[in-house]
């Protein structure tokens, strides 16, 4: 009898282990890959990946954006002579992980990022894990927008980042009344209130496998980045009066501001 209940308990503690390690295994997936891993700079040699081609965008257009930013009766908002575009979110969100991802490659055919670093959202929180890039600290230069980000949470949910300034929250109070994140304001003209797709797109994918389906227009992580992409640089260009002509006057721009309109 002594020698059934040992071998139950070492039948228990080994299903035990076996669990934990599935588990382990599982929560962390989205979070290897050989181009970085969560904190990790990330090179410009991997920022240059996420320069989609214009005739994958012509392919694309608003790809499985379901989502898209909605229109507001405003006058351009500017700081100095350049639009504005301003951000807010938080590491540990999920839905502003899948939107970083359209957003980074809108804003890079207008300008360029440095100190980007990459995230992955919460481990516990819903779409655990997707892999993502995060704006706290990062820069960004344009001669045609500026890009105002604001992290707010960290991953863990513990550690505040930053804090929107008045400006910013007035912003918010008047165009996103509950707070919701992401927030996403294109110079006044248009605002992306929540995620634009739904994240469960990248699970199971890291960094580099996203990128590298980028181009392949039959994919789904290129309907839904390239998509996002594709409808913010149409918002964008809206702001930036049409500029520059090397990114603004492709077809699919000219067609999702019709539909955006």
């Amino acid at each position: 009898m002594e020698k059934k209940i040992l071998y139950l308990a070492v039948f228990v503690v080994i299903i035990a282990v076996a669990a934990l390690a599935y588990t382990s295994f599982f929560s962390q997936k989205s979070t290897s890959g050989l181009d970085g891993q969560v904190g990790a700079q990330v090179s410009q040699s991997f920022l240059s990946k996420m320069n989609v081609p214009s005739s994958v965008s012509n392919k694309i257009g608003a790809g499985a954006v379901s989502n898209p930013p909605f229109k507001i009766n405003s006058s351009v908002l500017y700081n100095g002579t350049k639009p504005m575009v301003v951000y807010i979110g938080a590491d540990y969100c999920p839905y502003c992980a899948i939107t970083r991802w359209g957003l980074i490659v809108a804003l890079q055919r207008f300008g360029n990022f440095s100190n980007i670093k990459y995230m992955a959202s919460n481990a516990t929180d819903v779409y655990p894990n997707t892999p993502t890039f995060t704006f706290y600290n990062s820069t960004y230069q344009s001669n045609y927008v500026q890009f105002q980000a604001v992290e707010t949470v960290a991953r863990n949910e513990q550690q505040a980042l930053q804090t929107p300034t008045s400006f910013q929250n007035l912003l918010i109070s008047t165009y996103d009344p509950k707070g919701g994140i992401p927030f996403v304001d294109f110079a006044n003209l248009s605002i992306q209130d929540g995620a634009p797709a739904t994240p469960q797109v990248l699970d199971g994918y890291n960094w580099s496998e996203i990128a590298s389906n980028l181009t392949n227009v039959n994919s789904s992580m290129s309907q839904t980045i390239v998509g996002m992409a594709d409808v913010y640089t149409a918002e964008i260009c809206r702001a930036t009066n049409m500029t520059p002509q090397s990114v603004c006057s492709q077809p699919y721009v000219a067609k999702l501001l019709k539909t955006l309109a």
